[in-house]
């Protein structure tokens, strides 16, 4: 018997809590501020509704129909589907096991708001004392003891969360989901409440209309909503594989998406309202405050708690707090994914024993990103899972499940208890409107690394990134190829 959610308000937490992870904190406010502000809305918005949400619905209707995880659900829509699967898998693993490293970060930075103790030069401690970044990414340097006990405390941390599957999960997420929406409101409040607030609220909410002409826009848009969906990753499937035969599939979508981009808006209040107190108090202009993404977790934002007229330690806890909250059921679901297909494949009963093994090789693994060239590899690592990885996921499971799979089977599926109905819009989306605008993106993105390496990182090193995409999809054939238990009958 398959497991199953305790209730529908536990799987909608437990998406939700997938969804919303470190990058509606810092990559969506950071990639506003990078396009303008308020002009990245557009596009990101667009691309919600023209590709995020009919994806959510085409993997949420995939997972249900077929009570299976993502390699066994595509192998029920025919045989040679499979790989698609195990493809996505595997870029889940690999972002989870540099997530985890991330994670691992926040939980050390958790502890050092307790004294302030990275000090007045935030840029400097960060960079120099607490990663001890080397000058190029093959300096591989030594592992930094301090990032390898937080990494250590984040896998166990997401091996306890997932301890028992959906039953543990269910549980957990009632914290790990409202305790960062309550923290993130907490912050709202404070950084309206600040001198210059308004400043950056301004470029935030301005729309820079002549950024729309350009093609990163509207690329870093779909990517975000990939990204932050959790479309792609095999996710979606896994976790409405779990819900019960009655579930209102359509409108748990739109609940779950709407939630999610409510959050990175929420949060793009309360980081632009902080970043104009900072503007405002260091006397330059809300543009020239933030370099990266990670900058504006690690370095602005632990300066702002630095000039916080009171209670700067209590806001630099809560911080990192909500991030480490934030970002531990986004990296427990991509674990998860990964076991739901490792257990229906192979029909393994004892989870806490894959569980710990694979907590123990990603740990061992995630140990290259905790050595002083780790935020390069993070970096280079990070870009071609979202910016290939993901969107030839998304692309070819369009061109798989709406020419080579009887799509209307998918939609009358997931109408049948659904308080909103998708009609034939929706199969107009997966085959005709969605496959073009990932196909371009994809193309003009591999133009763009012809021509110039990502972040002008040596050819060598990004070429890595083109690596462990040829490795992951020669692995997902061979994973198709192997003999399991496999059976549909077992799951249902």
């Amino acid at each position: 018997m398959r497991e199953r959610w305790d209730s529908r308000s536990a799987f909608i937490l437990a998406t939700i809590g997938s969804a919303i992870g470190l990058g509606n904190v810092w990559r969506f406010p950071y990639i506003c501020f990078k396009y303008g502000g308020g002009a990245f809305l557009i596009p990101y918005f667009v691309a919600l509704f023209t590709a995020g949400i009919p994806l959510m619905i085409l993997e949420f209707s995939l997972g249900h129909k077929m009570r299976a995880g993502a390699p066994t659900a595509f192998r029920a829509a025919g045989k040679r589907k499979e790989w698609l699967g195990w493809f996505a898998l595997l870029v889940a693993l690999s972002i989870a096991i540099y997530y985890a490293v991330i994670m691992g970060w926040c939980f050390n930075y958790f502890f050092y708001s307790f004294n302030l103790s990275w000090g007045n030069s935030t840029e400097s401690f960060f960079y120099n004392k607490f990663l001890n970044i080397s000058e190029s990414p093959f300096e591989i340097g030594t592992i930094k003891p301090t990032i390898m006990l937080g990494l250590l405390v984040c896998w166990v941390a997401i091996v306890g969360c997932i301890w028992r599957g959906p039953k543990t999960v269910s549980k957990v997420i009632y914290i790990t989901v409202l305790l960062p929406w309550v923290i993130l409101l907490i912050f709202v409040i404070r950084g309206l409440t600040l001198p210059g607030a308004l400043q950056g609220l301004t470029y935030y909410l301005t729309p820079n209309f002549s950024a729309l002409r350009d093609f990163e826009v509207w690329r870093n848009a779909y990517a975000q909503v990939f990204f932050s969906l959790s479309v792609g990753f095999g996710i979606l499937i896994a976790y409405s594989s779990y819900l019960p035969e009655r579930s209102d599939i359509v409108t748990n979508a739109f609940i779950i998406s709407l939630a999610n981009c409510g959050t990175s808006f929420l949060a793009g209040l309360a980081v632009f309202s902080t970043l104009g107190y900072y503007s405002f108090v260091q006397g330059i202009p809300v543009p020239d405050v933030v370099k990266s993404g990670p900058s504006l977790a690690f370095i602005v934002y632990p300066t702002i708690i630095n000039l916080l007229p009171f209670a700067s330690k209590i806001f630099g806890a809560l911080f990192f707090l909500m991030l480490i909250t934030l970002g531990i059921d986004s990296a427990f679901s991509l674990v998860e994914a990964g076991i739901a297909g490792i257990t229906d494949k192979w029909g393994i009963t004892k989870r806490w024993k894959i569980n710990i093994s694979f907590a123990i090789v990603a740990f061992l693994i995630g140990l290259f990103y905790t050595t002083r060239s780790g935020l390069y590899w993070i970096d280079i690592v990070d870009h071609f899972m979202s910016s290939f990885g993901l969107m030839i996921i998304a692309l070819t499971e369009c061109i798989l499940l709406g020419y080579m799979f009887k799509l209307s089977t998918l939609r009358a599926h997931c109408n049948l208890f659904s308080e909103i109905k998708i009609g034939k819009w929706w199969d107009i989306f997966i085959k005709f409107i969605i496959p073009p605008i990932l196909f371009i993106m994809i193309v003009c993105e591999i133009i763009q690394r012809i021509r110039a390496p990502y972040e002008g990182y040596p050819r060598g090193a990004e070429a890595w990134g083109w690596i462990l995409l040829i490795i992951f999809f020669v692995t997902s054939l061979i994973l198709m190829r192997t003999k399991g238990k496999n059976s549909l009958n077992n799951n249902q």
